[in-house]
Parts: C-alpha cells; sequence; structure tokens
C-alpha cells in the first residue's frame, strides 16, 4: 500500500520523477516546498476518494504527514475502524 500512497502523494505534489526516491521515511510536511497547506487539502481529498473514507477535521495534524509512513499508517488506521 505504501507505493499507493506514493502515487497519490507523487498526482497532487506533481512530483514527477522525484517520487522514484521515495519511501516511508521521506519526510514530507516542512521538508518539501509543494507540500503546503493546499496540497495537504488535496491528498487528503485524494486519499478519501482512493480508500472510500472520510477525513474529519478533528483527526489529522501535522504528525499526519510527517513521512509518507505516517501517511500510511493514518490510511491503514481509517481503513481499520
Amino acid at each position: 500500500m505504501s507505493q499507493q500512497i506514493i502515487e497519490i502523494l507523487s498526482d497532487v505534489l506533481e512530483l514527477g520523477d522525484r517520487a522514484n526516491q521515495m519511501d516511508e521515511s521521506t519526510p514530507l510536511l516542512g521538508s518539501m516546498p509543494e507540500f503546503d497547506s493546499m496540497a495537504v487539502i488535496g491528498v487528503i481529498t485524494a486519499l478519501e476518494e482512493s480508500y472510500g473514507f472520510t477525513v474529519a477535521d478533528d483527526e489529522i495534524d501535522a504528525e499526519t504527514f510527517e513521512t509518507v509512513g505516517s501517511v500510511l499508517r493514518f490510511v491503514e488506521s481509517k481503513q481499520a475502524s
């Protein structure tokens, strides 16, 4: 599933070939200039559409988008609930 998360991030952030170097430890928020507040909204929307869940405002914080792995764990927790 981490590859799917990377693909979503790549599409929303328009990372192109840079996405090939990403893994679960890749830092996101605060480390990528493309990953701003508008990008967070785009990623949340893409995750909701791809995985069929809804994200409430109080479910997310900066730690959710710290790394690719933290986004993956968030998606896994949403799917488990």
